[in-house]
């Protein structure tokens, strides 16, 4: 199975990392500069986690955790080109009931790797593997990733079964059969996703978002400078899908999550531009013991940053059910 899964490619892996701080104004950020930091560092804490950083190998890894540590594990993963903080706003409705980590993956957010990382996804799902073991919550872990951060939770249960308790993919990639957006067509486009200049920013969201929350723009430009700032290592990343994904096909894809046997919960953005809604279904027909996608009307790529509180519900429910 190993074998397998090194030469598996998930052709499609986006997920923009926009910052929208909730509660915070255009007047509250008026200046002309703003420390991007720590606008991250209030919303980490209004949704209950903290900073914390480990180093494991040639990774320093940074993360966020909150909620108590003797409660069930949910390990949330992000998609390239964004970082733990997509998942602040879920984040929020976890940490009361549930321990939750959210690390940054190498090389995106401020996670710090060596110039000559690969950026391989089999890599980075052994070395999310490598992280779990150091922060001690590799047993019994509920996984949750949007975009890429899904295909690395599908990689993640496949290889390691038996510490894998349930999955919640958001309009998680892979490579799909159903696939008509031009990203999953032709993954070369992925490039013109890299928010590398002034101005990518705001092509980026209007592709990733249907419904767009208010940002103000000093906000706004400063996170677009902190996406450019990473975009080497998102280009390097980038270009090791597109040689990989020319290599694969969905059959390869659906080896791997075949295999899967733990519970499945999927959600999905009606007018996702990025992976197709009929993915979910798709992706529902492979796995074993998933249950029917959540179909998010109106919802584009990102439903934990458009529409978090329709995903809340349905997920704790879903915990609930196998965190007995």
């Amino acid at each position: 199975m190993k074998g397998i899964l090194n030469k598996i490619v998930l052709s499609t892996a986006l997920v923009m990392g926009s910052v929208t701080a909730i509660g915070i104004s255009s007047t509250t950020y008026a200046a002309p500069a703003i420390d991007i930091q720590s606008v991250l560092q209030q919303e980490r804490a209004w949704a209950g986690m903290e900073t914390k950083r480990v180093k494991v190998g040639d990774i320093d890894w940074a993360y966020s955790e909150g909620g108590s540590a003797g409660k069930p594990t949910i390990l949330l993963v992000h998609g390239l080109a964004g970082s733990r903080d997509n998942w602040n706003r879920v984040a929020r409705y976890l940490t009361p009931y549930y321990h939750v980590i959210i690390p940054d993956l190498p090389g995106q957010g401020d996670s710090k790797v060596p110039a000559d990382f690969d950026y391989s996804l089999p890599n980075l799902t052994e070395k999310l593997r490598r992280f779990a073991e150091a922060v001690k919550i590799e047993k019994d872990l509920n996984i949750a990733g949007h975009s890429m951060g899904g295909s690395i939770a599908l990689l993640y249960a496949a290889q390691y079964p038996v510490d894998a308790k349930s999955l919640f993919l958001v309009d998680s990639a892979g490579v799909f059969k159903s696939a008509n957006t031009p990203y999953l067509k032709d993954p070369t486009t992925l490039r013109n996703m890299i928010v590398s200049k002034p101005g990518d920013f705001d092509r980026l969201m209007k592709i990733a978002m249907n419904q767009q929350p208010f940002i103000p723009k000093e906000l706004k430009d400063a996170q677009e400078k902190l996406m450019i700032s990473q975009a080497g290592n998102t280009t390097k990343l980038v270009e090791q899908l597109i040689v990989m994904s020319k290599l694969f096909t969905p059959d390869s894809f659906a080896i791997a999550a075949r295999s899967i046997d733990q519970p499945v919960l999927i959600a999905w953005g009606e007018k996702d531009q990025i992976i197709n809604v009929e993915a979910a279904a798709e992706l529902k027909g492979l796995l074993k013991n998933a249950q029917d996608p959540i179909i998010l009307k109106g919802v584009g790529h990102m439903p934990i940053l458009e529409q978090e509180q329709l995903l809340i519900k349905p997920y704790l429910d879903f915990l609930a059910k196998y965190n007995r």
